[in-house]
């Protein structure tokens, strides 16, 4: 079993009401369920599409083939009529198109006098067109029956039976009309949780004990944002709406050394602000965990659409030299165990980590059992209460062998907290002597990278032992590379290196002889100048002149990449 469902129309059609409502139910109906977004960023108009894949195996990524468009608007016919698989269906309302089509693939189901009819009120055609789909795959309605009591059940009885009436009027209507529907859908199995890489990253920030959440609203940064705020007061988090991105990351900074775990997003606009920030951080070695969500630039670019083209950026970010972790996760299992990497390398190393996400990765949804939350490590490296009080003196910049000084919290002791953005001895006042200078440098930058790099990760590896073929990729392209190389695996000796712990990149040079056996090694990123492949040149020399790029602001689907890595292989 693997259907995709298209939902298109205008912005303010309901078009992610149909979607999340439908993604709800097949997840409680136990399917794995992959589903992404696209959409402009005017609020009303502009043709906007949500995709639904369902399956009864693990997915990742998206098809290219659709097997049910629901149309909402003429142009989602004319855009999407063409990935229609041969005996896919179009479902739409004549009525509200103002025009009938004619062919066996079309799916008349009067929206709005059905909604009017059943549930006293046009505006739940919505709920009538999720009714429809499911009716066409021929799903059991029940667990779409307990969906609607549950997400009306605030509205009270009258709204929910409407909703319920509404949505069986839909399900009836297409269960008879839709005389060529034969899905064949495997039967129920244990719900499965479902959640986006924003929900995954707020969720792993919360586990790893944050305390503040400072940001400015940026697109698309804000879903982080908004689950942090939305769970807030149940695990006693401060959450800030700031101004700009330079008070959300010196507010953030602020929490990071008054003692508690803070942490800021924002996208490239708003991280290009933060960037003395950053430096501030690195200097006073406090704390800090920024997500990074990028999308397409430079300026405002296409706020709304995805990319991958700030990793440079986020490497270098910052003036003068410092340590910095840098972490892009492929899929919300691993944003949400990295996130915690994140909090845990930075308090026990006083750095920043930087978690990169995309538009793709925030906003699309998966589907799992669990996360093991076995695997979550949580430890307070800051000096507190009598540990703290029973210090003679203290140093927060104190010279050590490990170059990791102890982290007071001031105010917890008699003992004076000192730290400043100048340069400074190791009890923090300023200097200007070139003696200290160099072993301040040499503590924050020399004795801290050997001792993280060690704990960076080897990258994924899948695929065939001793591959001739190797996709490398990094981050959100995680899920279409590894479907491409399932599907290819029967042809050819093919291997995928995935990326997830960017920078410093790890110790283990296992993945390194692997690319340097392999007679074709093909560089796939969203971006349009390879910008993984420049860091692997300059910090391991390897040099890889095979690359698949995209740039238009969209995300590959399995189909598509396999074409494109086919064009390398003839």
């Amino acid at each position: 079993m693997d259907y995709s469902i298209k939902i298109g129309g205008e912005a303010g059609q309901g078009i992610q009401t149909v979607g999340n409502t439908l993604t709800k139910i097949f997840a409680q109906a136990g399917y794995y369920v992959f589903s992404h977004q696209d959409y402009e960023s005017r609020i009303r108009g502009g043709h906007n599409f949500y995709q639904i894949r369902i399956s009864d195996k693990p997915i990742d990524a998206s098809r290219r083939d659709i097997n049910i468009l629901v149309a909402l608007d003429t142009e989602s016919i004319i855009q999407h009529e063409r990935e229609l698989v041969h005996s896919g269906h179009i479902l739409y309302d004549s009525s509200f198109l103002k025009q009938k089509y004619e062919g066996e693939k079309f799916l008349d189901v009067p929206l709005f006098e059905l909604a009017q009819t059943h549930g006293g009120s046009k505006i739940m055609a919505n709920t009538v067109a999720v009714g429809a789909v499911i009716g066409m795959l021929g799903i059991n309605s029940d667990i779409m029956y307990d969906l609607i009591q549950k997400t009306f059940a605030k509205k009270g009885e009258e709204i929910i039976n409407a909703n319920v009436r509404a949505a069986k009027a839909g399900y009836e209507y297409a269960k008879e009309k839709c005389l060529r529907c034969s899905f064949m859908v495997s039967a129920f199995d244990t719900p499965k949780m479902l959640i986006t890489g924003s929900e995954a990253i707020g969720a792993g920030a919360i586990a790893s004990g944050l305390k503040f959440y400072s940001a400015y609203p940026m697109t698309p940064s804000t879903g982080i944002f908004t689950f942090i705020a939305e769970n807030a007061k149940d695990f006693n988090i401060v959450v800030e709406q700031a101004e700009d991105e330079i008070a959300a990351i010196n507010m953030a900074l602020g929490a990071s050394y008054a003692g508690v775990r803070g942490m800021t997003g924002t996208s490239g606009g708003g991280f290009a602000l933060m960037v003395e920030g950053i430096s501030l951080a690195a200097m006073t070695e406090t704390p800090l965990v920024i997500a990074l969500a990028q999308r397409p630039g430079p300026a405002t670019g296409l706020p709304t659409r995805t990319e991958q083209a700030d990793l440079l950026f986020s490497l270098f970010a910052g003036h003068g030299e410092f340590p910095r972790v840098i972490f892009a996760p492929g899929n919300p299992e691993q944003a949400f165990y990295l996130t915690n990497k994140a909090f845990d390398l930075a308090e026990k190393y006083q750095i920043t980590s930087i978690i990169l996400l995309d538009q793709h990765l925030a906003d699309s949804q998966w589907s799992y059992e669990s996360f093991d939350l076995s695997k979550l490590k949580y430890i307070d490296y800051r000096l507190r209460g009598e540990d703290f009080k029973r210090l003679k003196s203290y140093a927060r910049h104190a010279l050590t062998e490990t170059g990791i000084s102890p982290f007071g919290i001031p105010g917890d002791s008699t003992l004076l907290v000192v730290t400043d953005s100048d340069e400074h001895d190791e009890e923090g006042h300023i200097i200007e002597d070139a003696e200290t200078r160099v072993k301040m440098v040499e503590k924050r930058l020399f004795k801290k990278i050997p001792q993280i790099t060690e704990e960076i990760s080897a990258p994924l590896f899948y695929g065939k032992e001793n591959p001739d073929i190797v996709l490398l990729c990094w981050g959100s392209m995680y899920g279409a590379v590894r479907e491409v190389v399932s599907e290819l695996l029967y042809k050819y000796q093919i291997a995928m290196i995935h990326f997830s712990e960017i920078y410093p990149l790890p110790k283990d040079n296992q993945w390194i002889d692997i690319l340097e056996k392999a007679k074709t090694v093909i560089n796939i990123e969203q971006n349009a100048t390879s910008q993984f492949a420049k860091l692997l040149r300059m910090e391991k020399g390897i040099y890889i002149d095979k690359h698949i790029n995209r740039f238009d602001g969209r995300t590959f689907t399995v189909d598509e990449l396999k074409e494109r890595v086919y064009e390398h292989l003839r």
